[in-house]
């Protein structure tokens, strides 16, 4: 008798199944003609998705209220599960989703003390909506909690919802505060830690809603992967599994179904090109030495003689004279650098590493370890290292132990991995930058939902200087004053090293002040959630996804609420409007404004010649020197560096589909 195969198959149980069962990516990027109608098909299917339409149906879902808050706890968890039961057998209908909604919001009054509001519950609408949408919400006003409703409704289908956080802090913290509400709801709720073992992963990831930060997801699916080896398919698997009993027994997933995703523009684009990487140990005690002499052979390189820098794209170019040097000085080495091409691409690394990759910006040492800095959440990585002898390049510059680079068995990047699933939303405070390239990588809309309290943060005008040391002394003079009035101060750095050199100027002012960076991060929720007491100052690396709101303190609102200080403009101008986005939240007062100067990276980066030019003009006047040109000049190398990252990205991608495409039957790509 022939066994049904399917979901209810004996051979296999459910779960499996759709561990197996995974979305495939969408098509490789269109070209030509082909990329003009994608556009348009975008922009007419944004034209189509309306905030207004969301705001009416959550106004529908709070005139509901009455029809639960009436109800006894009993008959609330019973309404539940016949919800439950009709989501799980894919009969839900318009009416009874808002009615779903509804019963949700009464549940987080009743657990939580917190009933979503009208913008909150739109906002939940259109991350429930079809294959997933990205919601634009300002800072502070409850992603956290706006997500337990989509969520909701996800786990009642039975499938499993991954709701994507940055780090696992918050993945523990939000799942046992708002597993309240999904136990309420009939729900089980887990999270995952970068220790968990693999039986520990599979019970989470068997569970109705499981939080987790992207690299964790992301590396399960890869080793699933690659423990499934050859059998790329579900029948291959029952195949393997009927001949010798392998291929699924080992697997910790159970599938792709569906997502959301916090800080959504930060995981989806920021880091959406970052690859991860499973990998083994591969000894080889030639490298090691080759790293460690080419980074001696980077010290007597002459710049500008030797090799000619560029900075906009971090790379390296040696001149003749430079590489006649190099072939000259390494004649005595042997081994590795007696071929040409791997000489040159040795010493090329050691001089990026030399050039671009600076302690307390891109890395600390820790432990006698370089531990990489994540530039856009200023928190460490460190179970990360860059590719291709870079990470080698950095521990040899530092002196310190040259480890081997490893054998790469599985790489994914996170925007490829995203691409899996079958349906896929997200939440951020700062999506209306991204929308073209959200739709263009993930053909998700994206849709702005209203403050549910007027905003009025004052945005003052940039203020722009001829030299670093300008800058930091109006910075630190504006500080004393808004000090002196009792204001609490967020002062944001684009580094470790910028907030170690503002934290040293504002002790020698005898400033009390905190400091969170990657380095000091031990009490960041504290820290952050103390940024609005009156007279406090806080200087910190990036804000994104921090996850705690700052509350004003008593009397804080009356003197003008929380001031934000920006040290530089970053290359994503998200990531400024993010630092901004702390100040004035919820209807509080607030205010933000940044300080630039013309030895800033991003300009000298970005706009080399014309930075350059005004250096030489202005010398090193300690003057304001802002104006319309001045001012000018850092947005527009601000959208150059967008436009330089969407470019990486777009290429990542390609690059993607081609090895999906070239690789895939190898098995050596995710």
């Amino acid at each position: 008798m022939t066994q049904p195969v399917g979901p209810s198959s004996p051979l296999i149980p459910s779960t499996t199944w759709r561990t197996l069962a995974y979305r495939q990516p969408t098509a490789e990027l269109p070209k030509g003609l082909d990329a003009v109608w994608d556009a348009a098909t975008g922009l007419t299917r944004r034209a189509t998705v309306r905030t207004s339409a969301y705001l009416e149906k959550a106004a529908q879902v709070l005139a509901l209220e009455k029809e639960f808050t009436g109800l006894s706890d009993a008959r609330l968890k019973e309404r539940a599960r016949e919800f439950k039961e009709i989501f799980r057998t894919g009969k839900e209908t318009p009416a009874g989703t808002l009615q779903a909604v509804a019963l949700v919001r009464e549940v987080a009054a009743r657990v939580l003390e917190q009933r979503p509001y009208r913008e909150q519950v739109a906002g939940a609408l259109a991350l429930a909506q079809g294959e997933g949408t990205i919601v634009e919400m300002a800072t502070g006003e409850g992603k956290t909690l706006t997500a337990t409703m989509p969520a909701t409704l996800a786990g009642w289908r039975g499938k499993g919802c991954h709701i994507i956080t940055v780090n696992d802090y918050l993945a523990k913290r939000d799942a046992e505060w708002m597993g309240r509400i999904y136990s309420f709801c009939g729900l089980s709720t887990a999270y995952i830690e970068g220790n968990f073992k693999p039986d520990q992963r599979k019970a989470a990831y068997l569970a109705d809603i499981t939080y987790c930060t992207n690299k964790e997801v992301c590396a399960d699916f890869s080793r699933d992967r690659l423990t499934l080896g050859s059998l790329r398919d579900l029948p291959s698997a029952l195949l393997g599994k009927i001949i010798n009993g392998t291929g699924t027994d080992r697997l910790v997933m159970r599938g792709l179904h569906w997502a959301i995703v916090d800080e959504a523009d930060s995981v989806l684009i920021d880091e959406a090109v970052t690859p991860l990487i499973i990998s083994g140990e591969a000894p080889n005690a030639e490298q090691v030495e080759a790293y460690q002499q080419a980074a001696t052979l980077a010290i007597g390189l002459v710049r500008d003689a030797d090799y000619v820098p560029n900075p906009r794209y971090r790379e390296i170019e040696l001149t003749d004279a430079g590489f006649d040097k190099i072939t000259h000085l390494s004649e005595p080495f042997g081994g590795l650098w007696h071929g040409a091409r791997r000489r040159e691409e040795l010493i090329i690394q050691a001089l990026v590493a030399r050039e671009y990759y600076l302690l307390g910006k891109q890395y600390v040492i820790q432990e006698g370890k370089v531990v990489i800095v994540d530039e856009f959440t200023g928190r460490l990585m460190p179970d990360r290292t860059w590719r291709e002898g870079l990470h080698q390049a950095v521990e040899a510059k530092e002196t310190l132990t040259v480890n081997p680079p490893k054998d790469t068995y599985s790489r994914i990047s996170f925007q490829r991995f995203f691409r899996f699933y079958r349906a896929l939303s997200g939440m951020t405070g700062t999506g209306a930058e991204a929308t073209a390239e959200l739709w263009q990588i993930y053909h998700r809309p994206v849709i702005i939902v209203p403050t549910h309290k007027k905003c009025i943060r004052k945005q003052l005008p940039d203020r722009v200087f001829a030299t670093e040391s300008a800058k930091y002394a109006a910075i630190l003079l504006d500080i004393k004053k808004l000090h002196e009035s009792g204001r609490p101060i967020l002062i944001g750095t684009r580094s470790v090293r910028a907030s170690e050199r503002l934290s040293e100027l504002l002790a020698a002012e005898h400033l009390t002040h905190a400091v969170l960076n990657a380095v000091r991060h031990a009490e960041e929720a504290q820290i952050v959630a103390g940024a609005g007491q009156l007279g406090r100052i806080t200087v910190a690396t990036n804000m994104a996804g921090r996850g705690t709101d700052i509350k004003l303190g008593r009397g804080v609102a009356e003197l003008g609420g929380l001031h934000v200080i920006a040290t530089e403009r970053h290359e994503s101008g998200r990531v400024d409007r993010q630092l901004f986005g702390r100040a004035a939240r919820q209807g509080d007062p607030g205010s933000a404004q940044a300080y630039v100067s013309l030895e800033d990276e991003l300009v000298q980066r970005y706009s080399p010649r014309i930075s350059a030019i005004l250096r030489r003009r202005y010398g090193q006047v300690i003057h304001e020197i802002s104006n319309r040109f001045t001012r000018g000049l850092f947005n527009a190398a601000q959208h150059r560096a967008q436009r330089a990252a969407l470019s990486q990205r777009k290429g990542v991608l390609r690059s993607d589909d081609w090895l999906d495409e070239s690789l895939g039957f190898a098995g050596s790509e995710g």
